[in-house]
C-alpha cells in the first residue's frame, strides 16, 4: 500500500517536470523556435483551437518563423492570435498564403524579463510538486491503522526524497534555461 502510494506521487510529481520543462520550452530565446507557438490558441470559428492543429510551422531562418494554415479561412484569427500573444513581441505578417514571424532580437533587458518569467514558471512547479507530496503524506497518514508506525515513518522519508529529486530535476532545468536566455 505504501509502495503504490509512493509510485502515484513519483509519477505525478514526474509529470510536473515536464510540464515545467514544455514550459520552459514556451519562452523564447535568442532565436525562432516552434514550440514557441505551442501554447498559442487560435479562435478557429469560436472554438479555442492549438495553432499546431490549425497550421504547420518552419523555421527558414535564425529569427522567422513561417506559418502554414491548412484551412486558408483561419490565416486572419491565425494572425490575430500570434500578435495577441504576451511575451513574444513578435510581429505577424500575412500574404495571403501563409503568416511569416519575425521575432526581434533579445535585449538585455528583454532576456532578464524572460528569466523572471521562468524563475516563475518554476517556482510554480515546485509548488506543483509539494503540493502532490501533501497529498501523498496525507494518504500515508492515514495508513497508520492498517500498516505500522514505522512503516509509514520509512514511507515519508522515502516520500521526501522522491520530493528532493523531483524539485532537483526542475531546479536544474532552470539552471540551463537561465543560461540559455543569457546567452548572447
Amino acid at each position: 500500500m505504501i509502495a503504490d502510494v509512493l509510485s502515484e506521487a513519483s509519477a505525478r510529481m514526474q509529470k510536473a517536470v515536464e510540464v515545467a520543462k514544455d514550459d520552459f520550452a514556451s519562452v523564447r530565446t535568442g532565436r525562432a523556435n516552434p514550440q514557441l507557438f505551442q501554447k498559442i490558441m487560435v479562435s478557429y470559428y469560436g472554438t479555442p483551437t492549438p495553432l499546431s492543429q490549425l497550421a504547420s510551422l518552419q523555421n527558414p531562418e535564425a529569427r522567422t518563423l513561417v506559418v502554414t494554415p491548412y484551412d486558408k479561412s483561419a490565416l486572419k484569427d491565425i494572425e490575430q492570435a500570434i500578435r495577441d500573444t504576451p511575451n513574444l513581441g513578435a510581429n505577424p505578417t500575412n500574404d495571403g498564403n501563409i503568416v511569416r514571424v519575425t521575432l526581434p532580437e533579445l535585449t538585455e533587458e528583454r532576456r532578464k524579463e524572460f528569466v523572471k518569467i521562468v524563475r516563475s514558471k518554476a517556482e510554480d512547479a515546485r509548488v506543483s510538486v509539494r503540493n502532490i507530496r501533501r497529498k501523498a503524506k496525507d494518504d500515508l497518514d492515514a495508513l497508520k491503522g492498517e500498516v505500522g508506525d514505522d512503516e509509514v515513518a520509512r514511507g515519508e522519508k522515502e516520500l521526501e526524497h522522491v520530493t528532493k529529486t523531483h524539485v532537483d530535476q526542475i531546479d536544474e532545468a532552470l539552471k540551463r534555461k537561465e543560461a540559455e536566455l543569457l546567452e548572447v
